[in-house]
C-alpha cells in the first residue's frame, strides 16, 4: 500500500479545488446563461437546450465518458487517470449541485457580471488541474486526438473546437424552432477569449518564482543560509567592480515567492551594503523546481 505523505494530501487537495471551482463555475454561472465558451460543459449547455430530456450535468457524464474511451483507444497513455478522475468529478459534482441547489434562471439580472465570475473560476480551476499536471478531460481530448493526425498544435486545436463550441450559442433553441440570439454568442466569445488569457495568466501566477543575483562582500554567510535554510543551489562568480575597483563575489539562486520574502531580508541583514537584483520568472526547469521533461 502506498504511503500516504503530507506532499500527495496536499497534490489532492489541490487538484480537487481546481475541479470544484470549475464544476462552481459552470454551473452557477455558465448553464443558467447559455454561456458555451468551448468544452465539453459548452456541448452540454448547447444540447440540454436542444434536448431538455436530460440536464446539462447527465451530458457532461455522457460526454466525458464517450471521449475517455476514444482518448484511451486512440491516444493510449497520454490519456491518463488523472483526467478520468478530474472528468468524471466534474460531471458528478454538476449533477451534486443541480441536486442541492437547483437553479430555473440566473442568480443575477447581469449576464456580464456572470460572466467575469464564469471565466475567472473555471479558468483558475483549469489553471490549478494543470499545474497537477492533469486535465479535465473533454475538448482536451479531442485537440490532442487532432494535433496527433494534422500539423496543428495543442492549442490551436482546443481554440478551433472551443471556437465552433461558442460559435452554436448564436442560435437560441426553442418550442418555436432556431432563432439568433446575439447577446448570449457574443458573450460566449467573449467569454472564450477571455479564457486563453486568464488561464495563462494564472498558470505563470502559480509558477512564478524570483530569480536572485546577489553581490556581496560576505559570500559565505549569505551562501550558508541559502543552501542549509532556504535549500536551494548557489552558483558562485567572481567579480571586479569597475567603478569601486574592488573585487566581489555574486551569488546566483532562484526559490518561490514565500522563499524570496526570507531570503532578501536576511540578505540585508548579514550585509546591508549587499546590492541584489531580483527578477520575476515562470519558467524554471531543473532539481527541485520544474521536470525539463514536461
Amino acid at each position: 500500500m502506498k504511503k500516504i505523505t503530507l506532499s500527495s494530501i496536499k497534490y489532492w487537495s489541490f487538484l480537487n479545488l481546481g475541479v470544484l471551482l470549475m464544476a462552481i463555475g459552470i454551473y452557477f454561472f455558465k448553464a443558467p446563461n447559455g454561456f458555451a465558451t468551448g468544452g465539453v460543459s459548452g456541448v452540454a449547455i448547447i444540447l440540454s437546450q436542444i434536448f431538455p430530456v436530460m440536464t446539462q450535468s447527465v451530458y457532461m457524464m455522457i460526454i466525458n465518458v464517450i471521449l475517455l474511451i476514444i482518448g484511451v483507444l486512440i491516444l493510449g497513455k497520454e490519456c491518463g487517470l488523472l483526467t478520468i478522475f478530474c472528468s468524471l468529478m466534474l460531471s458528478f459534482e454538476n449533477w451534486l449541485f443541480e441536486m442541492l441547489f437547483p437553479l430555473t434562471e440566473p442568480l443575477t439580472s447581469y449576464p456580464l457580471l456572470e460572466l467575469v465570475y464564469a471565466v475567472l473560476l473555471t479558468g483558475i480551476g483549469a489553471a490549478i488541474i494543470f499545474k497537477c499536471k492533469a486535465s479535465s478531460g473533454g475538448t482536451d481530448i479531442v485537440a490532442l486526438i487532432l494535433k496527433k493526425h494534422t500539423s496543428m498544435n495543442v492549442g490551436t486545436a482546443l481554440l478551433c473546437t472551443d471556437f465552433i463550441i461558442a460559435a452554436m450559442t448564436f442560435m437560441k433553441f426553442t418550442e418555436a424552432g432556431v432563432a439568433f440570439d446575439p447577446q448570449t454568442g457574443l458573450f460566449s466569445m467573449l467569454g472564450l477569449f477571455a479564457k486563453v488569457f486568464v488561464v495563462d495568466d494564472i498558470i505563470d501566477s502559480i509558477n512564478l518564482c524570483k530569480s536572485f543575483t546577489i553581490i556581496t562582500s560576505r559570500p559565505g554567510e549569505v551562501n550558508n543560509y541559502i543552501l542549509k535554510e532556504i535549500k536551494h543551489g548557489v552558483t558562485v562568480i567572481s567579480a571586479h567592480g569597475a567603478y569601486t575597483g574592488e573585487d566581489k563575489t555574486v551569488l546566483m539562486t532562484v526559490c518561490r515567492r514565500s522563499e524570496a520574502i526570507r531570503l532578501r531580508k536576511k540578505v540585508y541583514e548579514i550585509d546591508p551594503n549587499a546590492f541584489v537584483i531580483i527578477t520575476k520568472t515562470s519558467e524554471i526547469m531543473g532539481k527541485g523546481f520544474r521536470d525539463n521533461t514536461n
